[in-house]
């Protein structure tokens, strides 16, 4: 019965996701990056993408931030310990490096 913790926290942090619904324009742009050069960093969006992929809406969710899904997986994988968490951290951290440069290299 090692998992009930780990499953409950995941439920509830997915039942927040679901119900919990954020605006489609942030109000307040909170991004220090984004302040100081006008660009988005790789993270930009990716709070209103995880909202939107614990709703179902994947179009949505990588519209929002191209890395929504590998977000959402690295979020999760910290409920359980699997032996390749490590790697997909590692990769998706790689990940979200080399999309912030092509972000950067995108004309706005």
């Amino acid at each position: 019965m090692r998992y009930k913790l780990p499953v409950a926290g995941a439920a509830l942090l997915l039942a927040f996701l679901h119900f919990v619904t954020v605006p489609a324009e942030p109000i307040l742009n909170l991004c220090g990056f984004h302040w100081l050069t006008g660009h988005p960093c790789p993270l930009c969006g990716l709070t209103r993408g995880l909202f939107a992929l614990a709703k179902g809406h994947l179009g949505e969710a990588e519209r929002f931030n191209a890395l929504t899904p590998v977000g959402f997986a690295m979020l999760f994988s910290l409920f359980w310990d699997f032996s390749w968490r490590g790697w997909l951290w590692k990769l998706g951290l790689a990940a979200f490096a080399v999309y912030g440069v092509v972000r950067l290299a995108m004309p706005q």
